[in-house]
């Protein structure tokens, strides 16, 4: 068994990469980025205020960077001046409290019971086996004063062929109605995951 040196992923155009190194200069990225979405929206036929794109950018960049992922991407759909999702993608290493990571380990420490039993199945991918989970859970609503909102996720962990360590890799959404293409998304993006060694 050996330790993952380097994980990779594929994932369509509109999801943006979100700079997640200590060094990176967020406000310079989300300004330049917001500029470069705006024209792709304006391009297909939508008007977008580059203003609130920036704020949504560096809010969504700032939130994953507290998580600290190995990577976070934020999907912007043409014509759309939020992120309607998030996707994160984390190594999670063997220690002392857990030696050795299972399948059934990553399922029962990554679910929750917020709305009921999350749905639990196994899978093959081409880097592994691995558990898919999806499940809703109540997050805090944007103000801190207002209502909570249920936040949907999808989550792989997954154990590839010859690593000691998983690669977790997340997709959550709060917007309704875009659970199946959530779903469909997710379960795409999953299938491009590689690890090296």
């Amino acid at each position: 068994m050996s330790d993952i040196s380097a994980c990779g992923i594929v994932v369509p155009t509109d999801w943006v990469p979100l700079p997640l190194e200590p060094a990176d200069d967020v406000k310079s990225w989300a300004k330049s980025t917001a500029a470069e979405l705006r024209d792709r929206s304006k391009a297909a036929g939508y008007e977008l205020d580059k203003r609130t794109l920036r704020k949504e950018l560096q809010a969504r960049a700032d939130d994953s960077r507290s998580r600290d992922p190995f990577y976070a991407f934020a999907f912007f759909p043409d014509g759309f001046d939020t992120a309607l999702a998030i996707l994160e993608v984390d190594l999670i290493h063997p220690d002392k409290t857990v030696p050795r990571i299972t399948l059934d380990w990553l399922a029962e420490t990554f679910r929750a019971d917020d709305f009921g039993p999350p749905h639990i199945t196994r899978t093959d991918l081409p880097v592994g086996k691995a558990v898919r989970i999806r499940q809703d859970f109540a997050a805090d609503s944007a103000s801190r004063s207002g209502p909570g909102v249920l936040m949907e996720t999808l989550t792989y962990g997954i154990l590839p062929t010859g690593a000691e360590s998983a690669v977790m890799l997340l997709v959550s959404w709060t917007v309704p109605g875009i659970t199946e293409e959530m779903e469909m998304a997710a379960d795409s993006i999953a299938q491009t995951v590689t690890v090296d060694f």
